[in-house]
């Protein structure tokens, strides 16, 4: 009976799995983004306010450059010619706004749970991250899409528009528009949580 129940279990997971599978279109958007993510010091509303004035100063020195750009290689190559200027400015403006924290950029893949904006939603998965973090990095995090440009033009907002959509595919806009992708994208995420507890 056991035997049954495990072999009934194993296909049931086998077809959730297949069916949040990507599709090709979903698969294009994880390789066509980069996402920014900035990790704060602590949860102290001093730290918190720090981590908002670098993304602020981040996305006002770099934003134009990388919205100019016309492909995620260039957005890419770009970033890994400026990231160490990056880290520097950052460096610099954290001193400035009277801090001692270090900072550490990384440019590399990261996991990000299924975001949900006003308009759209960004399936979970593996992307490229810029990953910006303030000292220890154990404060609350705060992340868009810093290519195509769809947080560039923040300012002090707590979430991204969706301006640079349209540098995404038609079927990418239609995929991340189409809220028939929600559950699915749900289902992705709550499978991945789940093997990652018991791995």
């Amino acid at each position: 009976m056991k035997g049954l129940v495990k072999n009934v279990l194993t296909i049931l997971v086998a077809t959730l799995l297949l069916s949040a599978m990507p599709t090709d279109a979903e698969a294009k958007i994880y390789e066509d983004t980069i996402r920014l993510h900035i990790l704060a010091n602590s949860d102290s509303s001093e730290d918190q306010s720090l981590k908002i004035q670098i993304r602020d100063k981040l996305l006002c020195e770099y934003g134009a450059i990388l919205s100019s750009r016309e492909s995620i290689e260039e957005a890419k190559t770009t970033i890994e010619d400026m990231i160490y200027g990056m880290e520097e400015n950052c460096y610099r403006w954290i001193q400035e706004l009277g801090y001692s924290y270090d900072v550490k950029i990384l440019l590399g893949k990261e996991w990000y749970d299924t975001r949900e904006y006003e308009d759209f939603t960004l399936p979970c998965g593996i992307y490229t991250s810029l990953r910006v973090i303030i000292g220890s990095g154990e404060g609350k995090n705060w992340w868009c899409v810093m290519y195509p440009p769809l947080c560039m033009e923040l300012a002090s907002e707590n979430a991204p528009t969706d301006d640079g959509i349209i540098d995404y595919s038609k079927e990418e806009i239609k995929l991340i528009k189409g809220g028939k992708y929600n559950v699915k994208f749900k289902i992705l995420e709550g499978l991945s949580k789940a093997f990652a507890k018991n791995g």
